[in-house]
C-alpha cells in the first residue's frame, strides 16, 4: 500500500467523517452515507470543472440552435479537455453558491445539479436520489452548514489524485457500512489485493502488450466503485504508455454505481460502459468479449430471490448460455459470476485472462454430481484453470476468512497445458500486520510479497526449488475422482416379540387396515408365530405364511412387507437376504462411497482399500455418471490442505504440566484474595 496516498486519504476521510457527525439526531447513522457520499462526488466534480467553467459557458452560449445531443456533448467536453466526459452548463460553482444568500442554498444546489450533463445528472437524481436528501437537509436547517464544510474541502486533481480519491471512498464506505451493519466488502477490495490480481493476469502477457496500437478491454461484472478497473488500467499504462484501455463494468448497488460512473466520466472513459443492474439476471454487456476480467463477487450471498431467470437460462440454453455447466447451491452465487466471466472469453488468438477472488467454498463444496463439482469439472476438463493462490487471512475489511485468487485463461502457454499451479501465499513471508486495523482488516500483502507471488506464478516454480513448500503443480486430472458406491449385504434376524410388535402397530400399511383386520394380524403374530429367533428370512417367511393360512387371515403385499420390516433387526451373524434372482440384497445403512482418483482403476482401489476389510462388499456398477461411461460418478475438488499440510508437533507433556501448575497457583492466589 502507498502509505503517503493512504495517509492523505485518511486525513480527508476524518474531515468528511466530522461533517457526517453534523447529521446526528436528524438522520439515522445508517443514512449518513446517502448524504455524504454524493456530496463528496459533487465536490470532486466541482473542483475538476471549475478551472474551465468560463470557457464551457462561453462555448455553451455559442452553440447553434437545434444542435443534437451527441455533438453538444462532444463540443463542450472538448473545451474541458483531458478526456473528461462531464460538464455543467450552470454559471454556479461551490464558490459562487457560497457567496449567495444562505436562504437560496437549496434552490441553487438543485439548479447546479440539474445543469450537469445527462450521465451525471442521472446518477445524482436516480441512483443517489440526492434531491431527496437535499430536501431533508433543508427541512432540518442543516443544508447550509453541510455545504459550507464541503466547500472548504480541496478535492482539486492537483491536490488529490484519483488513487487518493479511491482510498477516500473506500474508507468512507467502510465506516458507513460498519455503523449501518452493512457488508463493506460488497463495495470494494483492498488495493494490494487488486494489485496482486492485476499483476498475475498480465505478467505472462508482456509480448502481447508491447508496441503501439494495442487495445485492451477490461471488465468487472461486480465493479463496485471501480477500484479494480482503475488499478488494472494503471498497471497496463505503466507497462505501455501507448496502450489504449477501455473499461467495462456492471454494479447493482446504486451508490457504488454512482461513484464508479462519476469516476469514469472524469478520467476520460465512456460512461455508458458502466451499467447498472444485476449481472446474473440482466447481462448489460451480453454480446461483448473482453481481454481481461477481474472481480471480487459477494461471498456466500444467496441467489434465491432472482433464481428464476438463472434457472431458465440454464435449462433452455445449456452450454450455449452462461450457466450450462451447473448451478451451485442457492446459498452461494460465486460460481455463477465465474461462469458468467468465462462466457465472455474472447475466441481470437489473443484470448482472455480472468482473475477472481473467492472464499474457500468454490474449491471443494459439493460432492460428485453436484452443481459445484460439475462447474469445477467443466473448467478443469476444458483446461482453463492456470493457478489458484491462497491469500492470507484478515485481508478484507468485512471478514477475516481465507480467500483465494483463481486465474483462468483460454490461451494457456504450452508448458501449462493440462497443469494447474497451487500457490500457498498465506504464510508470514508474504504479509505484514497493519499498524491499525480497519474493520476486520489486520494484515496487508507487502509489495515484496506481491512481487514474490507473481514471480512464483510466472516462473511456474515447483519441485525441489526454494518455493517448493508454497508452490505445487499438478495435472488437472489430479483433482478429479470417481465416486463409486460400495454395498454390503443385508443380514436380518426375525422374531415375534413385544417390542417388535409395537413397531408394527405404528407402520402406515398396518394402520390403514380396519380395526378388526388389525386385531386378526396381531393375534396371528402373537399367538401363532413361533417365538424362535429366525436367522434366515425364507424360513421366517414360511412360518409367517403358515400361521396366516392356519388362521384364515389374508393380507396384501404392503402389510406383509411391514410385518417383515417391523419384526426384523440387523444381525451380522444372520444369513444374507437374497432378492428374487438369488443375488444379495444391499443394506442401505451399510452403504458407503469410495473416492477413487481418476488416474487409478477403481477395481484396483477396491481390491486394496475395501475387500481386505469387508470381504462381502461389492460395487454397484449401475451407479454411474450420466456424462461418463465408467462406473461411479465423476467429481472434482481442490483441497489445498492436502497439498500444503504442515504437521505441527504437540508441546512436550512436561511443558504443558508446568503451565497447568502455574495456572493452578495463580487461581489459588486469586481465590485467597477474594476470600479476604
Amino acid at each position: 500500500m502507498d502509505q503517503g496516498v493512504a495517509s492523505k486519504a485518511k486525513v480527508l476521510s476524518n474531515f468528511v467523517w466530522q461533517i457526517a457527525e453534523t447529521l446526528r439526531g436528524d438522520f439515522k447513522q445508517s443514512e449518513y452515507g446517502k448524504v455524504i457520499l454524493p456530496f463528496v462526488v459533487l465536490r470532486r466534480l466541482d473542483c475538476i470543472l471549475e478551472p474551465t467553467k468560463d470557457a464551457v459557458l462561453k462555448a455553451y452560449a455559442g452553440l447553434p440552435p437545434g444542435i443534437d445531443e451527441l455533438t453538444r456533448d462532444m463540443m463542450l467536453c472538448g473545451v474541458i479537455g483531458g478526456g473528461i466526459r462531464v460538464y455543467n452548463t450552470s454559471s454556479l460553482t461551490f464558490t459562487k453558491i457560497g457567496a449567495q444568500n444562505p436562504s437560496d442554498i437549496h434552490k441553487n444546489l438543485i439548479a447546479y445539479i440539474t445543469a450537469f450533463s445527462d450521465s451525471v445528472r442521472d446518477v445524482f437524481l436516480d441512483k443517489f436520489l440526492f434531491t431527496d436528501q437535499l430536501k431533508r437537509l433543508a427541512d432540518a436547517s442543516l443544508l447550509w452548514k453541510v455545504f459550507e464544510q464541503f466547500a472548504s474541502l480541496n478535492l482539486r486533481p492537483e491536490a488529490v489524485s484519483t488513487l487518493t480519491m479511491g482510498y477516500l471512498f473506500e474508507d468512507l464506505i467502510r465506516r458507513f457500512s460498519e455503523i449501518s451493519n452493512e457488508t463493506a466488502g460488497e463495495h470494494f477490495t483492498p488495493r494490494e489485493v487488486i494489485r496482486l490480481i492485476v499483476d498475475l493476469i498480465i505478467v505472462n502477457d508482456d509480448e502481447k502488450l508491447r508496441g503501439r496500437g494495442i487495445i485492451r478491454q477490461i471488465y468487472d461484472p461486480a465493479c463496485g466503485t471501480g477500484g479494480m478497473l482503475a488499478l488494472a488500467e494503471e498497471a497496463l499504462k505503466e507497462f505501455n504508455p501507448d496502450i489504449r484501455v477501455e473499461l467495462f463494468g456492471q454494479e447493482l448497488n446504486g451508490e457504488s454505481f454512482g461513484i464508479c460512473k462519476s469516476d469514469m466520466l472524469v478520467t476520460g472513459h465512456d460512461p455508458e460502459n458502466i451499467t447498472f443492474g444485476n449481472t446474473l439476471t440482466q447481462d448489460a454487456h451480453k454480446d461483448r468479449r473482453f481481454h481481461y476480467m477481474l472481480s471480487n463477487p459477494p461471498y456466500g450471498v444467496d441467489w434465491k430471490k432472482y433464481q428464476e431467470p438463472i434457472r431458465e437460462e440454464a435449462a433452455t440454453q445449456g452450454k450455449d448460455g452462461r450457466f450450462g455447466a451447473g448451478l451451485p447451491r442457492i446459498s452461494d452465487g460465486q460460481l455463477l459470476f465465474l461462469q458468467h466471466m468465462i462466457s465472455k472469453m474472447r475466441t481470437d488468438e489473443v484470448g482472455s485472462r480472468i482473475g477472481i477472488v473467492m472464499n474457500g467454498s468454490p474449491l471443494f463444496t459439493g460432492g460428485a454430481g453436484s452443481g459445484e463439482s460439475e462447474i469445477r469439472r467443466w473448467m478443469l476438463e476444458n483446461d482453463w484453470v492456470e493457478a489458484i493462490v491462497a491469500l492470507p487471512t484478515d485481508l478484507f475489511y468485512n471478514t477475516g476468512i481465507q480467500t483465494y485468487v483463481w486465474l483462468l485463461t483460454n490461451r494457456k502457454e504450452r508448458k501449462r497445458r493440462g497443469k494447474v499451479q497451487l500457490i500457498d501465499a498465506s504464510g508470514e513471508r508474504f504479509w505484514a500486520p497493519m499498524r491499525k486495523s480497519l474493520g476486520s482488516k489486520r494484515r496487508e500483502i507487502r509489495d515484496d510479497g506481491r512481487e514474490t507471488i507473481t514471480h512464483i506464478f510466472h516462473e511456474m516454480a515447483n519441485g525441489g526449488g526454494p518455493w517448493s513448500a508454497v508452490s505445487k503443480i499438478s495435472d488437472a486430472t489430479d483433482f478429479g475422482f470417481r465416486e463409486i458406491r460400495v454395498e454390503r449385504p443385508l443380514r436380518l434376524n426375525f422374531q415375534s416379540g413385544p417390542e417388535r410388535i409395537e413397531r408394527l402397530k405404528l407402520a402406515k400399511p398396518f394402520l390403514k387396515l380396519d380395526p378388526a383386520d388389525q386385531d386378526d394380524v396381531l393375534n396371528v403374530i402373537a399367538n401363532r408365530l413361533p417365538t424362535t429367533l429366525f436367522k434366515e428370512r425364507p424360513a421366517f417367511e414360511a412360518a409367517l405364511t403358515k400361521a396366516l393360512k392356519g388362521a384364515g387371515v389374508k393380507i396384501g403385499a404392503p402389510v406383509r412387507k411391514a410385518i417383515l420390516s417391523a419384526l426384523s433387526e440387523r444381525d451380522e451373524s444372520a444369513a444374507i437376504c437374497l432378492d428374487g434372482d438369488g443375488r444379495p440384497e444391499p443394506d442401505p445403512e451399510l452403504r458407503d462411497h469410495e473416492l477413487v482418483p481418476l488416474k487409478e482403476d477403481w477395481k484396483d482401489h477396491v481390491a486394496r482399500e475395501v475387500t481386505p476389510f469387508v470381504p462381502d462388499a461389492w460395487v454397484d456398477e449401475t451407479y454411474r455418471d450420466d456424462a461418463d461411461k465408467g462406473v461411479g460418478r465423476v467429481g472434482y475438488e481442490i483441497n489445498f490442505n492436502r497439498y500444503f499440510y504442515r504437521y505441527v508437533a504437540p508441546r512436550p507433556l512436561a511443558e504443558i504440566d508446568t503451565e497447568l501448575k502455574t495456572l493452578e497457583a495463580d487461581i489459588a492466589n486469586l481465590l485467597k484474595e477474594v476470600a479476604g
